[in-house]
Formats: C-alpha cells, structure tokens, sequence
C-alpha cells in the first residue's frame, strides 16, 4: 500500500470572483482533518500557510490540544495531532515527503474541471506501489489553477445523486474522500 498524506493549502486558493488570495486557518479545520487524516492512516497532515503568524496560531492550537488542559481530557485529539505538520508551502509539504520525484500530487476540487480519475480507480492505484500520495485540499472557494495544473491526478468532485447544490466544507470532503480512499469496503 502506497503512503498517503494531505495537505491542506491555504495560498494559493481563489475566492467567491475567482481572484487568487490567502485564507485564514480555522481551528475547526486543523483538528478535524487531523483526525480524519489519523483514522483513515495518512502519514502526514500538512497545514500549508505563507503567512507565519497564520502558522504560529497553528502551533498554538496544536500545543492546545497536545500539551494543554484539551489534550488531557480528549486524549484521542491528542494522538490525531501526531501526523500534523505546519509548512509555509504546498512545495515545503512535497519536500518533506521526499521531493517532487518521490511524490505524486492529488488534487481536489467541489466542480467539474476536466479529465478526473474516479474514486474507486485511485482507490486501486493506492492500494498497489508506487510513489507516496499528497492529496491536497484547497480553502476559500477552491485551489488556485497553477495548483491544479502542477497535480498529477485530479479527483473527481464529490456530489449527491439528489441535488446539485455542493458546498461542502473542507473537513466534510476531506472525511468523504479518505473513506472512499481508505475505507471499510
């Protein structure tokens, strides 16, 4: 079975006009992927911000739930913080995981944009050899296109058979994907 991580990438992303900007973290994101990213056995949760106080108020509530009064009483969130790493980057994540040559790049996106592979291919394709799997996700309304383009693989959107409303958060299509990644068949 093939390493699997994910990031989670705050610049370059596009807001509601299509412009390129930087988002804010939020604590609801850093904890959940996190568990996510520990139930489903990513290696790795990059939290990926340019902005060093953005990175800073991570290493905070990262210190909160592993060394402070939360991770004494929640001590499962304590152990789903062990795969969380903060990096400036998206190409600082893809370094520490051994470099572009050692790394394939999966990305995410909520909308129909080109060629995707399905679900149950890249299922396949992580059970079987190869390089490790970066799967990254993208705040605000998306990642910007020069992430896209620089993917090795592009997942298909995530969608309900009932309805064509699809603005699910981050950390909802986050869970989604890495179940139908990694989960109990």
């Amino acid at each position: 079975m093939r390493r699997l991580a994910i990031a989670l990438v705050h610049h370059p992303v596009l807001d509601g006009t299509g412009a390129i900007v930087t988002t804010a973290v939020t604590n609801l994101d850093v904890h959940d992927l996190a568990r996510s990213a520990r139930s489903y056995g990513c290696t790795d949760y990059f939290v990926a911000h340019p902005i060093a106080a953005q990175r800073e108020l991570v290493q905070r509530i990262l210190s909160h739930w592993t060394e402070g009064s939360s991770g004494r009483r929640i001590p499962d969130r304590r152990e789903a913080l062990t795969v969380l790493r903060i990096v400036d980057s998206l190409t600082a994540a893809v370094e520490a995981l051994g470099g572009r040559e050692a790394v394939e790049i999966w990305v995410t996106a909520a909308r129909a944009l080109g060629p995707a592979l399905a679900f149950g291919d890249a299922r396949g394709r992580l059970e079987g050899e190869g390089k490790a799997v970066l799967l990254v996700f993208g705040t605000g309304w998306g990642l910007a296109p020069s992430v896209l383009a620089d993917a090795d693989a592009l997942l298909e959107p995530i969608r309900a058979a009932t309805t064509d409303y699809n603005h699910l958060s981050v950390r909802a299509a986050c869970a989604i994907a890495l179940d139908r990644l990694r989960g109990a068949r």
